[in-house]
């Protein structure tokens, strides 16, 4: 049986092979105790395709996880919470992410922890690193993208309101696509000043990462939200 130092061990070099459907099998035929740790550990890599593909990894573990123990599950959500916290002494990079995938992917986590994710855009649970502002914007909209009811029952749209003004353009440029996938109406006016910003923007969806620009985020999100 695998333990945790040997999977910490391998664990990067798995999450690279080119198979990476493979790669959750194997992932996926570990002890889920001996396999959380090393992949939130591989999260905090500098390396973005370890990095999104441990979130993903992640995220089946815990699915199953919650399947079986779902009290367990809650526990490895609270570490991940305790992450972002100013009194866990780190800083919690790419955990907003991780929290809503794992979400995504298991409807039952969602219920109980969409709210604690909303609650990263309050002022009482702001998180000011701008690094951070687009780990919880991508999160909002991974989670919109799955349960937008729940979001917008935690008024999400509102909080999200202040992100479009926001001194970081890659964290207007998220907040935009998120009103996009919701269809916010009320937004599209704001979205439209940002047609001409050229910065570029890296995004992960489906799987991949897509090389696109602010303008580009905010035109496609008006186009949502218009209906073209």
């Amino acid at each position: 049986m695998m333990k945790e130092r040997q999977i910490k061990k391998i664990l990067p070099a798995i999450l690279l092979q080119d198979d990476f459907n493979q790669a959750l099998e194997e992932i996926r035929s570990w002890p889920s105790r001996f396999t959380i740790s090393p992949l939130l550990s591989c999260i905090y890599q500098q390396d973005e395709v370890v990095k999104w593909r441990a979130i993903l990894a992640l995220a089946m573990v815990m699915n199953n996880l919650a399947k079986e123990d779902m009290e367990a599950a809650r526990v490895v959500l609270r570490r991940i919470m305790w992450s972002l916290n100013e009194e866990s002494g780190g800083i919690g990079w790419g955990m907003p992410e991780a929290m809503a995938e794992i979400m995504a992917q298991n409807r039952a986590l969602a219920e109980e922890f969409a709210h604690i994710l909303v609650s990263y855009m309050r002022e009482e649970c702001y998180l000011e690193l701008p690094a951070l502002q687009r780990g919880v914007m991508w999160a909002v909209g991974r989670l919109a993208e799955v349960y937008p009811e729940k979001l917008l029952a935690f008024d999400a749209d509102g909080y999200m309101e202040l992100y479009l003004e926001s001194a970081d353009p890659e964290v207007r440029a998220l907040a935009s696509r998120n009103f996009g996938i919701l269809k916010t109406r009320e937004a599209a006016h704001w979205i439209k000043n940002f047609y001409d910003v050229p910065k570029p923007v890296r995004l992960f969806v489906d799987g991949g990462f897509v090389d696109t620009t602010v303008g580009d985020l905010a035109r496609e999100a008006v186009a949502r939200i218009e209906g073209e």
